[in-house]
Parts: C-alpha cells; structure tokens; sequence
C-alpha cells in the first residue's frame, strides 16, 4: 500500500477542531505565521493511555507561541495554529516517521522508521516528550496512528499549503514563518544536552529553505533589540522549513525558535512578566520581515 502524498487533501469532518487560522481583514503583508506546537487540547481518551502526569505531558508543547505572535492579523498576515497537541502528533515531521517499537502491530512499508526523530522517540507519533519520558502505558495500534494524522496533521498541512499558495498568487512570493519555543537548555535528546541557549535560533536549512537576505535581516533587527541569536544551531529547521522554503519558486520559509525562560516559568508551564515585551519584539520583528520582503523578494 502506498502513502497518501503529502500534496493530497484528504480532509476529515473534525478539521475545525485540529487547527484554527485567524485572518487579518485583508492581507497587506507577503507573511504567513504558523504555530504547529503550541496546540493544547489534549484527547481524555490519549492522557488516560499515558503514563505521564497532565503537567509532563506538556513539556513539549511550545506553550504560548500563538500568543507571542497573535499580533500577525492585525498587522495583515494570516496566523495559523495548531489546536492539537505535539505530544498527540507532530505536524512538524513527515506524515509518517513512526517508531515501530511503539506499535503492536506491524507498521505499512511506507513508513520512515529509521530517521534520527525516530531515533529519539519524536516521530510523528512520539515516543517520548521532550526530556525523555515515555507517554504510553501499553503499544498502540497503527489505526491509531492513522486516525491521528487523518484527523489532525492532513487537515493542518491542507490550510496552511493553502495559505502559502494563496499568498504567493496574491504578492508574487510568500514568506512563511515557522514559530517554536525551545528549553533554556539543552535537553536530553539534544545535541547540546545541557549547554545554555541562544535567545532566539533563526533556521533556514543553512540558507536553502530562505533567502538570506530575508535571514540576515531577521538576526540584524533582533541583535539590535537586545536578542542573542543564533542560525541554524541547535536548529536549523524542521520538516515544514524544508517541505515548504522552496526560494527558487518564490516561496521562503524561516524557523524562529524562541528561549522560553524570555517568557515563561519553565517548569509550572506559565506565562511569565517577559511575555509581553516579548510579543511587542516579535510584532515589531512581522512589520519588518514583511518590508524586507518587499523590497528584495519583489526583485528577485
């Protein structure tokens, strides 16, 4: 059996439950703004078969990225978030990187087993949360598996191919925005497992998903708000970075990782005094992504 492609649009009938856009009342900027891990309706029916406690199971979200740059539509660019959570699906993955481990029974012949998510338990159905911690009780079944990404990572991938291409016809070019939050430290199934980060990592996929121009501008404006930033390390850009940036065909991707200890209280998962100050930043940082565009994407 082969997998459905990513291009399909196989929508289900709760795609109003797994993601939200919210629209500016008419586009002016060539951005598109995503939040795919800061969803946290978390199924009763997924935290009863967990193991993990509510709190743990939250260490992967990316809490309150939707919040941090809510101030897209009013600016004139599309928000699109997730409402699901990362622990649940990973929409940030191929649809099918799964761990055959996890599973009862025997996975189809097009799923990515042996990638380094796979590896370190976070595949599109994730092991593990974030520091390490199993979230099952007992193996899962593939339908399971499959329902998830029928019911969640197909309709999320469909609205925002949807709200890249729309704004690609309507400027010319479209400019997505990738938002994550990261640990203040490394973590355990990181690379730079207990070293100290960077405020801000920029990825680009080393300058093939993003024109550097776009790039370079983003680290300068946040250098010059007092940001230490970083591209391409630890990160340099997940699946949507790659899937999507295609700058050849006018269509550039960046991921923004954000240092949550900026903004929140890390282990009680709250918000914390910098988070205002840090929305304000990153609204300011949207105005002058969206001029950089205009004034290099047009021309090019």
């Amino acid at each position: 059996m082969d997998a459905p492609a990513l291009s399909a649009d196989p929508r289900s009938a709760q795609e109003e439950d797994s993601h939200e856009v919210l629209w500016p009342r008419e586009q002016s900027l060539p951005l598109v703004v995503a939040s795919p891990h800061s969803g946290s309706n978390y199924p009763a029916a997924f935290v009863a078969a967990s193991r993990l406690d509510p709190l743990a199971l939250r260490r992967s979200e990316d809490s309150f990225v939707d919040e941090i740059f809510a101030a897209a539509p009013e600016l004139g660019a599309p928000l699109i978030r997730a409402l699901f959570p990362r622990a649940f699906v990973d929409p940030n993955r191929e649809p099918f990187e799964l761990d055959p481990s996890m599973f009862a029974d025997r996975l189809p012949d097009y799923a990515n087993t042996r990638s380094p998510r796979v590896a370190a338990g976070l595949g599109t159905i994730a092991r593990v949360v974030a520091n390490g911690a199993d979230i099952y009780r007992d193996k899962l079944r593939f339908a399971q598996a499959l329902q998830r990404i029928q019911d969640c990572y197909w309709p999320y991938h469909a609205s925002l191919r949807e709200l890249v291409e729309q704004t690609r016809a309507q400027f010319g070019y479209c400019l997505l925005l990738d938002c994550h939050s990261m640990p203040s430290s490394g973590g355990p199934l990181e690379r730079d497992a207990g070293g100290l980060r960077f405020d801000i990592v920029l990825g680009d996929c080393h300058g093939t998903a993003c024109g550097s121009a776009i790039s370079e501008a983003a680290a300068r404006f946040l250098a010059r708000h007092g940001y230490r930033v970083s591209r391409n390390k630890p990160y340099s850009g997940g699946f949507v970075t790659r899937h999507y940036g295609r700058p050849e065909e006018g269509l550039h991707a960046l991921q923004i990782e954000i240092n949550r200890a900026l903004y929140m209280d890390e282990e009680r998962i709250a918000r914390g005094p910098g988070l205002k100050t840090l929305a304000a930043d990153m609204a300011a940082l949207l105005e002058h992504l969206g001029e950089t565009a205009r004034e290099t994407l047009a021309r090019s």
